[in-house]
């Protein structure tokens, strides 16, 4: 089968009928059967399931729920009759099972040799039995990847256990045959802990709901006394195994209470049953708190002190007719064959005997046709019978009714239910009976009634629960909480863990893959660097450790100038670095081409140039002393878009200089007030936003102006930020002296701050440094707004300057967002030595290359390949990124050329 998401379960038996168990559950390519019964009221292959209809060499385990012959009579002869053993599938059930099991297929086997429809032989019966694999009740099973099942109590009879599955993540609950109520001997039926998927569930009883069990029993004991007290004999219908234990117990107990009874003997007409017994003495672990309490205090209670083995005389029957009354016990329990049916024939023409059914009539049974009192039925020999001995109908039967049922299903609260083992009457109406309880409940749970070999097909959204496990799960989440690591799936199965993780929990290790791709170019070093700008809006300049001239994109790919007209691009794999490499690479090798290339290089000419006489992208990031204002201007451009005139506000200078003595007595923390920042101002009819420049936090006294005004400077910020603004990553390259670093032109002086190693760009969408905090709008950040050209701005500017290398910020010129990072060391305040200078660099004009002093080299490996990529373990060093610049510009005289 297909690895699709649909869950198919197919009805080979039990499927709108009563008999013949067996369930085939497909899912995601995994087959599991569930029981392998024959049908009572046939023989020979009739009676099996419709078997042909599946590839028994796909199925990858059968899971038997107990050792009925209708749930599980057909496993011989699937395991030795098909090619089920071509395939790797095992057969589980629980250890009770299996050894009861075990003589149910003896005497099974032995019956059906005296026929000619026989399905199967003693030695397969044998040979099939040693391939089962007992199992333990809450015992987790891993089958194979993909599968795993835990059996749990399910009542009904000794060892009979309901299936929690897990396929591939999908939860399925197969009951089988199953009781809530606690008997004599048993527990009743367990309500998993884990909720499934879909509950397959039997339907016996349809709606019928049975009377207590104190009532029947009453009932029941004061029918047999009476049969007893008018001179019949009572018959007992039983199977030799599971409610004829119970009724032992209940009349064992009733004749310790009435001496009367005592001479009255009672017969257990079943040689299994004593072979059995043993079984039940041995697992009395399994059986509820009175037998095991009794067990303890040394007092077995299937030790019977007023039952009796029938004789092992030939013509017992007709002995026992011919004496006294007496009470037999005799198997099966649907009267087809054997001693049940034999004494029945013996007994019927007399009315002082009595007939009565205590279990679940199979229609097409005797039992269940007795049970409409005909005046006759006919024998096995062919003869027509009379019938006048009296039949009740008192269910013992370990099957649940309406009420146990239902609540059961209710409790699980599966999304899909499937009634299974009922016959369509019955299971129409249960079917109704649900569908209308849900539907008062407002709850949308799905019944289904599949017929044998009706395909039901059960779709499912493709949910998954990772588990945290290591580093991730040492603090519990808080809601909204983001919890980021590598997930990793095995076996449907997924684990969500910290990379550091990896080796300790998967024994899997990582490693970096650096992938470099060599370009042969016809055009000038700066003419790049001019094109680089103009896509990403900046580049940092500088030196790899080999010296190697070398510009940095998006602070994770490397261009170097290896050679005279050709250029290698570096970066470390991942989807992001390629999507930016191919971007790169696309950019570079059309430059030659680009009109913007020609009109910049037509006019060749031969002068010093000047940091005044860069070529400037007009689409790179601003810098110098306008920049300041051409971010403000951007972003009123974008407010007056949507919001008419947008002013600008700037305090006055006494105002800002006693808003900072307020921030120095407060120890730095304040921030001060909005007005006495500079901010923009946005007027919409009469209600006023405040948006602070500093912060990108706006105020206002209207709700709804505020969360517009919000959601607006959201789309600016990200509209007016170039692609190296909003991407930070990666570690600075060494600036070189003489070699213009990041385009940032004409900024041949850097604050302190840039040395205090703070962490310089605008939010890190990568790092999801945006974050909201109660409607505020962008990160936690501060811009720090630089002059706007009047003498106030200035002042204020240049104040902000000093104060700014104190506290270790980047403020003037750079107008540049800044997060500080404390876990490095703040620049040497007053009086402390002076910071070590930043490294040297000079150019040799005649080949390029360059000489650093101090530079900090890059961790990069040089090709000589066209195109190659290198792994190598993975290590994690601290990144941090800088906006701060400080080269100057080439003063070589070099001239922009188109080379051909």
């Amino acid at each position: 089968m297909s690895d699709s998401a649909t869950l198919s379960v197919t009805m080979l038996g039990a499927g709108q009928e009563v008999g013949r168990s067996c369930c085939v559950l497909q899912y995601r390519g995994k087959t599991v059967v569930c029981d392998a019964g024959v049908h009572p009221a046939y023989s020979g292959m009739a009676s099996l399931p419709f078997i042909d209809d599946l590839d028994w060499s796909t199925v990858d385990c059968i899971l038997i729920t107990h050792f009925h012959l209708d749930h599980a009579a057909a496993l011989t002869y699937i395991t030795e009759k098909t090619n089920f053993k071509e395939g790797k599938g095992k057969v589980y059930m629980t250890h009770p099972t299996k050894a009861v099991h075990k003589f149910m297929m003896q005497d099974f086997a032995r019956m059906s040799s005296s026929t000619s429809d026989a399905l199967f032989s003693p030695l397969d019966m044998e040979m099939s039995i040693v391939s089962i694999v007992p199992v333990s009740v809450h015992q987790l099973i891993n089958v194979c990847p993909g599968i795993s099942f835990t059996p749990y109590h399910a009542g009904h009879v000794l060892g009979a256990c309901m299936f929690l599955i897990d396929i591939a993540g999908l939860k399925i609950l197969y009951t089988g045959d199953y009781s809530r109520e606690e008997d004599r001997h048993l527990v009743k039926a367990e309500l998993p802990p884990i909720r499934p998927d879909v509950l397959i569930v039997e339907s016996t009883y349809g709606v019928h709901s049975l009377e207590a069990r104190d009532e029947k029993e009453g009932r029941f004991t004061s029918l047999v006394h009476s049969i007893i007290r008018r001179g019949g004999h009572v018959l007992l219908p039983a199977f030799a195994l599971g409610r004829a234990q119970e009724l032992l117990l209940i009349l064992d107990e009733y004749w310790k209470k009435h001496p009367e009874l005592h001479n009255v003997p009672i017969y257990y007409a079943s040689n299994l049953a004593k072979k059995c017994m043993a079984v039940y003495q041995t697992y009395i672990h399994t059986m509820n708190s009175n037998i095991r309490t009794r067990f303890a205090k040394r007092d077995n209670p299937f030790v019977f002190k007023h039952i009796s083995n029938v004789p092992q005389t030939r013509g017992w029957e007709k002995k026992i007719a011919e004496g006294p009354p007496c009470v037999v016990l005799a198997s099966p329990g649907f009267m087809q064959v054997g001693p049940s049916r034999e004494l029945f024939e013996l007994w019927a023409p007399d009315a002082r005997n009595g007939l009565i059914i205590t279990g679940y009539s199979i229609e097409g049974t005797l039992a269940r046709d007795i049970m409409t009192e005909p005046e006759e039925f006919t024998g096995l020999k062919g003869n027509t019978i009379p019938r006048k001995i009296s039949v009740d109908t008192i269910s013992f039967s370990a099957h649940v009714d309406y009420a146990q049922n239902s609540e059961f299903i209710q409790s699980v609260k599966a999304q899909h239910v499937v009634l299974v083992h009922g016959e369509q009457t019955n299971m129409g109406r249960l079917r109704a009976a649900m569908t209308s309880k849900y539907k008062e409940r407002d709850e949308d749970v799905k019944i289904h009634t599949p017929r044998n070999l009706e395909t039901l097909r059960l779709s499912f959204r493709g949910e998954r629960v990772a588990k945290a496990i290591g580093t991730l799960a040492e603090k519990p989440p808080q809601p909204n909480d983001v919890l980021s690591g590598l997930l990793v799936a095995k076996d449907y199965s997924y684990t969500l863990l910290d990379p550091r993780d990896l080796r300790d929990f998967t024994g899997l290790s990582t490693c970096i893959v650096t992938q470099r791709q060599r370009i042969v170019i016809g055009v000038g070093w700066d003419l790049v660097r001019w094109h680089l700008e103009g896509m990403y809006g900046k580049v940092e300049e500088g030196l790899d450790k080999d010296g190697v001239l070398t510009m940095r994109v998006m602070g994770v790919l490397d261009v170097k100038q290896t050679q005279e007209h050709e250029l290698t691009i570096e970066w470390e794999s991942s989807a992001s670095n390629d999507m930016i490499a191919d971007s790169t690479l696309a950019l570079i090798t059309g430059i030659d081409k680009s009109p913007a290339s020609v009109k910049l290089t037509s006019t060749p000419h031969r002068h010093s140039h000047s940091e005044d006489h860069h070529h400037v992208h007009p689409h790179a990031d601003p810098v110098g002393d306008a920049s300041s204002v051409t971010r403000i201007q951007r972003l009123a451009m974008f407010l007056e878009a949507h919001f008419g005139e947008v002013q600008f506000h700037m305090p006055d200078e006494d105002e800002g200089e006693q808003d900072d003595e307020e921030e120095e007595e407060g120890g730095g923390s304040g921030g001060g007030r909005t007005d006495k920042e500079e901010s923009l101002l946005v007027e919409l009819d009469e209600a006023v936003a405040t948006i602070n420049l500093r912060s990108l936090t706006v105020t206002s006294s209207h709700e709804s102006l505020r969360k517009r005004v919000e959601a607006v400077l959201d789309m600016a910020l990200t509209t007016v930020s170039s692609l190296s603004e909003s991407f930070t990553s990666g570690i600075p390259v060494a600036p070189a002296e003489g070699v213009e670093s990041g385009g940032d032109a004409g900024s041949k002086e850097k604050s302190s701050s840039t040395d205090a190693d703070a962490e310089v760009g605008l939010p890190d969408s990568k790092s999801n440094s945006n974050e909201t905090d109660n409607g505020n709008t962008s990160s936690r950040i501060e811009e720090v707004v630089g002059p706007v050209g009047n003498e106030e701005g200035e002042k204020k500017q240049q104040k902000q300057t000093e104060k700014g290398k104190e506290d270790g910020a980047v403020v003037g010129s750079d107008a540049a967002v800044v997060a500080m990072d404390t876990t490095e060391e703040l620049p040497p305040k007053e009086g402390d030595s002076e910071p070590a200078p930043a490294p040297s660099l000079t150019m040799d004009d005649q080949t390029g290359k360059t000489d650093s002093e101090g530079a900090a080299p890059l961790d990069a490996t040089m090709s000589d390949g066209t195109a190659e990529a290198e792994t190598r373990p993975q290590q994690q060093p601290k990144r941090r990124s800088s906006d701060s610049d400080g080269g100057t510009d080439s003063d070589d005289g070099t001239e922009l050329e188109v080379h051909d």
